[in-house]
């Protein structure tokens, strides 16, 4: 009880510190109190401020003086600008993103190449050797050793802990409201085919991750692009007219911390769209792949949190925070529950009993927040590692996406780099990103490029990142 006690002041201090940095209470250059006189105001212990102080040190928002004391290093007003609210040319030449996409991914399989590339998290960020203990514990623990079907539905221990952690966002949701599936992409996938036809337009943030395009061109969809803001998201009024002409059959949103622009939005924003699709009688999938991986105090709510008919088909997966290669992932279907549940036994008949057993388990046993405290403040101190890194060594006039959660960064560098070229030139120093054209069905974007920061931040990623602004200073 006492080391909760304690982790819960040392994270409060380095919390309250943290807002006067980035509000510039505190500013560039500023001498922080000493450990003592923090000590003796908050009735803590040295060594719990010190540990305040390591976690606003691992942010890169202070550092450590021999013989004088912390001072801030942190200017939020040396960073660079947000990128612009996209404008997507819907009526732009079509984009050959397979033939991108699929040269990507040829190149990552190198295992000295430093993968700026890939967005899943690196596995030191993963309790590995947790989840090798709970897939232990289901072979032994099921009737069948985990080698008998599931439900349709769902391993039924999951699909609990699944609707009990959605409280954390008020989904107010059942196991009953839940039906597994292989993976975040295969509830969107199993979504798009109960609810859309060949010929049907489905419309999509801009830029958007290049899975749910190839997904929904595999499908036969017209796929229309809305503006989108860095920050808050899908540009709502431009929603409202596509669904106003009657042109749209399916929405689908990554509502938080979208991939790969970074953007969240706000609970009105969600709530005013929900509200919309319900007028207008379009399904809204809910892509919330990220949502637990927050940088704030709290969960950002889902679409899904003011849905009241059932409207909405909320989807996820664990594969972003527990373990990619496990496939788990889920889907609460609302008012598409039969649709849904038909095309997966059609597809899939049922999903894995062992990987749906162990996080089912590693869930019950109140792992799963303890794991996540941890990798939200690494991944937060990672990407306020790169943005100090972007803002020093990347071109004038670079802009950057500003997430408050999630592990990825929309970069949008000067109109002359293509960043195809960067591509080419960042690999041949054994460096890989994804080019701005992987993320949009149209030719644009032709200057931008996503990059992952979920991995361990050190001198060999910070020396690449380094070596990453310099080349695409040379195409400028």
């Amino acid at each position: 009880m006492q080391d909760l006690k304690s982790e819960y002041i040392y994270c409060s201090i380095a919390g309250n510190i943290e807002k006067q940095i980035i509000s510039g209470v505190l500013k560039m250059g500023d001498k922080l109190p000493s450990v003592r006189l923090i000590s003796r105001e908050n009735g803590a212990s040295i060594s719990t401020i010190l540990q305040a102080y390591y976690v606003l040190e691992s942010k890169g928002l202070i550092e450590a003086r021999p013989q004088s004391g912390y001072y801030v290093t942190h200017c939020s007003r040396l960073l660079p600008s947000m990128p612009s609210t996209s404008q997507p040319n819907n009526n732009s030449r079509d984009n050959d993103i397979d033939s991108i996409i699929a040269r990507v991914y040829a190149e990552m399989g190198g295992s000295d190449n430093l993968i700026f590339s890939l967005g899943v998290p690196s596995r030191d960020l993963l309790p590995t050797a947790k989840l090798s203990k709970a897939i232990t514990q289901a072979v032994r623990e099921l009737d069948d050793c985990g080698t008998g079907y599931e439900p349709v539905a769902g391993n039924k221990r999951l699909r609990r802990q699944i609707a009990r952690h959605s409280y954390t966002w008020g989904g107010n949701l059942t196991e009953d409201d839940i039906v597994t599936t292989a993976g975040c992409m295969n509830a969107l996938a199993n979504c798009m085919v109960s609810l859309a036809s060949k010929g049907d337009t489905i419309a999509v943030e801009s830029p958007v991750y290049f899975g749910i395009l190839q997904l929904a061109k595999s499908l036969g969809l017209n796929i229309l692009e809305l503006p989108t803001n860095a920050r808050t998201g899908i540009e709502i009024e431009a929603l409202e007219k596509e669904l106003q002409n009657n042109k749209i059959k399916l929405c689908l949103l990554v509502s938080n911390f979208s991939n790969p622009l970074g953007s969240c939005m706000p609970d009105e924003h969600k709530k005013k769209v929900v509200d919309l699709m319900e007028f207008y009688n379009v399904p809204l999938i809910e892509d919330d792949l990220y949502g637990d991986v927050y940088f704030g105090s709290h969960r950002p709510k889902s679409c899904k949190s003011f849905d009241e008919s059932g409207n909405v088909l909320w989807c996820s997966s664990f594969s972003k925070t527990l373990a990619p290669g496990y496939r788990v992932g889920w889907v609460a279907p609302g008012k598409f529950k039969d649709q849904i549940i038909k095309t997966k036994l059609f597809h899939n008949i049922t999903s894995t009993t062992i990987t749906q057993e162990a996080i089912g388990s590693f869930l019950e046993n109140g792992r799963y927040e303890n794991h996540l405290r941890k990798m939200r403040h690494t991944l937060h101190a990672n990407c306020l590692n790169f943005l100090r890194t972007i803002s020093e060594h990347f071109p004038e006039g670079t802009k950057v996406s500003r997430p408050q959660g999630g592990f990825i960064l929309w970069v949008e560098l000067p109109h002359s780099v293509n960043t195809m070229e960067l591509y080419e030139l960042a690999l041949r120093h054994k460096i890989s990103i994804g080019p701005g054209r992987m993320f949009t069905s149209k030719q644009q974007y032709n200057n931008c490029l996503r990059l992952s920061f979920g991995m361990d931040w050190n001198d060999t990623v910070r020396s690449g990142l380094e070596k990453l602004g310099f080349l695409a200073k040379t195409l400028v």
